[in-house]
């Protein structure tokens, strides 16, 4: 906006008193300007985009930046109270730091969007600790530490496919493929009980341990739901 106003100042310093008056006109009406802000093109003629909601358009999975940092909503609810302006209830995701927060905002109230970007990396290798995942076009490698990868770590497999989430340059987060293949290393052999309609805990090759139908043996690859963890059929 100080760009803008910048713009708009420009020429009211003009001898002409006609000039004055048409800036002046032209600076009420960019400050008027409607939101999403219209991309501004910077000199080196990139956009620079501010993202822009109300907070009337949140819902789950919505992504937002408060207080400069990003968060992602996990609940909300619309209250419209007999007295009083209505809100936005919302329970929020920090994706730096993890931590989850309860905020309110006005209804109608603008929020930012954050800058966030997605990109399909393949997971390569396991390096001590950290989890390296490569851009198969350009094979420049981003790491991903222990902390980060989390629970998501059992259902890992090299060559896997993921999406990273990137803000600022920094991952934030990632998302596996929804169905993951892996192989079984260990299970009883045929065996089942009946209490549980024939199934089986059996371990797969990163390590996870799911419940599978106990026809199901060492060796076979299954697919399973890495969002739940449950086992979906035989590859």
């Amino acid at each position: 906006m100080a760009a803008l106003r910048h713009l708009a100042a420009g020429p009211t310093c003009h001898h002409h008193h006609h000039h004055g008056v048409a800036a002046a006109t032209a600076s009420l009406r960019l400050h008027r300007l409607p939101l999403p802000f219209r991309p501004l093109r910077s000199r080196s003629g990139s956009f620079t985009r501010v993202y822009a909601i109300s907070s009337n358009d949140i819902r789950v999975g919505t992504n937002v930046e408060v207080d400069g940092a990003p968060w992602k909503v996990l609940e909300f609810l619309h209250v419209k109270p007999g007295k009083g302006a209505a809100f936005v209830r919302t329970k929020l995701r920090n994706y730096v730091t993890g931590n989850t927060v309860e905020k309110t905002f006005r209804a109608g109230s603008t929020l930012q969007e954050p800058s966030l970007s997605k990109e399909t990396k393949q997971f390569t290798y396991k390096d001590g600790s950290q989890f390296v995942f490569m851009d198969l076009t350009t094979f420049e490698e981003s790491r991903l530490n222990e902390a980060d990868v989390g629970d998501k770590q059992k259902w890992l497999k090299e060559g896997m496919d993921c999406n990273l989430l990137y803000w600022n340059g920094k991952i934030i987060d990632f998302d596996l493929p929804i169905t993951v293949r892996l192989t079984v290393t260990d299970t009883d052999p045929g065996a089942s009980d009946s209490a549980q309609g024939g199934t089986k805990p059996a371990t797969l090759e990163t390590g996870a341990v799911v419940t599978v139908p106990s026809f199901v043996n060492v060796g076979d690859d299954i697919l399973v739901d890495s969002r739940t963890g449950q086992y979906m059929n035989r590859a």
